[in-house]
């Protein structure tokens, strides 16, 4: 894998660290809470721009509490699309090329239906004004493959397209990882990668969880060769170690 398509998410204390060991990109995630773009965001913008120092290229997570593009309420709906602007704002500011949404289904509130239909329509009118990025939308507690892509593909427009969240996928979906891969390969530009038992969604090193993480991989890259792909890792040091032994990075 070319190292210029590998992000290290900033979850990761040692993200700044490995990225420069390994000489591969940055995914900024300090903006998944949204109040670090409000009240602290000098500070946080701060430490933001240091971790950037010396590093190629990033991407940017946007915020996700308490935002659901396709919510019942309207107001609901203003929020997230605000909070996104926000975002992708400092993606500019930062000189991040994509920026990471998630869908925002909640099997607790949304029938899937309403979920692709709405997010549909808020995606349609959102991307009336050139975002001037271009957006992925991540899979979370989506249990089926097609949602997230029916959504792209009714939304129809190159600045919208998926984020595979792998180990999502593991933890909430029986469809198996590489049925979600040959389902939305045409449409996804973007990966979170990291491994878990099934249970429950634990951000594992690649090498630890039931994901048979190379094959994964090696697919991954036949299929989308032009996506790139974030290891969203509590630690990065030994999962990196591990793809450079098996010849993946």
């Amino acid at each position: 894998m070319e190292k210029s398509k590998i992000y290290l998410s900033t979850i990761a204390s040692d993200a700044v660290r490995v990225a420069k060991e390994y000489d591969v990109n940055i995914e900024i995630a300090e903006y998944c809470t949204a109040w670090n773009m409000d009240e602290k965001f000098a500070g946080v913008d701060g430490v933001v721009k240091k971790k950037l120092e010396g590093i190629r290229a990033s991407t940017l997570h946007a915020p996700y509490n308490e935002l659901f593009p396709c919510a019942i309420d309207l107001k609901a709906r203003a929020l997230a699309a605000s909070r996104y602007r926000q975002a992708i704002d400092l993606a500019k500011r930062y000189g991040s090329t994509k920026v990471i949404i998630h869908g925002g289904y909640n099997p607790w509130i949304y029938f899937p239906v309403w979920y692709i239909e709405q997010s549909i329509l808020f995606w349609e009118e959102f991307l009336k004004a050139d975002p001037g990025v271009e957006i992925v939308l991540e899979n979370v507690l989506e249990t089926e493959p097609g949602w997230l892509l029916d959504i792209v593909k009714g939304v129809d427009d190159p600045r919208l397209r998926m984020c595979l969240d792998i180990g999502h996928v593991n933890a909430y979906s029986k469809v198996p990882v590489t049925e979600w891969l040959e389902t939305g390969a045409p449409y996804i530009s973007h990966f979170h990668v990291h491994n878990n038992d099934a249970s429950r969604d634990q951000h594992n090193a690649l090498n630890e969880g039931t994901i048979p993480m190379k094959e994964f991989l090696l697919r991954a890259e036949e299929l989308c060769p032009d996506a790139t792909f974030t290891m969203e890792l509590m630690k990065d040091g030994p999962s990196m170690q591990w793809m450079a032994e098996n010849g993946l990075v």
